[in-house]
This record gives C-alpha cells, sequence and structure tokens, in this order.
C-alpha cells in the first residue's frame, strides 16, 4: 500500500480518520505490513502484504487475524466478542 494512499482510507464504521502503525515497507516506502487503528471506535484494520484490511465485523474471522497480531506483539480484546478491538 502506498503512503499517500491513507489520505483516501476512513473507517469504515464511523467514517473517522485513521491512524497508521508500519511494521514492514518496501524500499520505495510502500507499506507491506501495518495497521490502521480508529482513536474513535478504537477497531484496527491490518495490512497484510500490502492490502488493508476493511471488511464489516461480521465478515472478519478473528482466528485468521490473531496470529497477524501476534507476530506483531498484539492482542484482541476479548471481553468483545463481536467487535474487532485491540486489547488496551
Amino acid at each position: 500500500m502506498r503512503l499517500s494512499f491513507l489520505d483516501k482510507l476512513c473507517c469504515p464504521v464511523d467514517k473517522h480518520e485513521l491512524t497508521l502503525q508500519i511494521f514492514a515497507q518496501q524500499e520505495n516506502g510502500d507499506i507491506i505490513e501495518g495497521l490502521l487503528t480508529c482513536p474513535t471506535c478504537k477497531r484496527y484494520y491490518p495490512i497484510v502484504y500490502g492490502l488493508p484490511i476493511m471488511t464489516p465485523d461480521e465478515y472478519r474471522e478473528k482466528a485468521l487475524e490473531e496470529p497477524i497480531l501476534k507476530k506483531w506483539g498484539l492482542s484482541l480484546d476479548e471481553t468483545e466478542k463481536q467487535t474487532f478491538l485491540l486489547k488496551a
């Protein structure tokens, strides 16, 4: 994902701007792995192989995303079963 693409993205739930954490980047600046987070609703959206995964909560699988988050040293908030929130 190109860094300039971030200006075009917003949280699909509440339409607020997203913050970005970069975990892997190519030499040309393209983001390979990262995490987009909504500061308002606290949902996260991973960037995997350069693609932001921004599907609605009901179509996401926590079991598929959990290994990616663990790789980055993050974990899910298990108190919210139906939403995709990071542990504070």
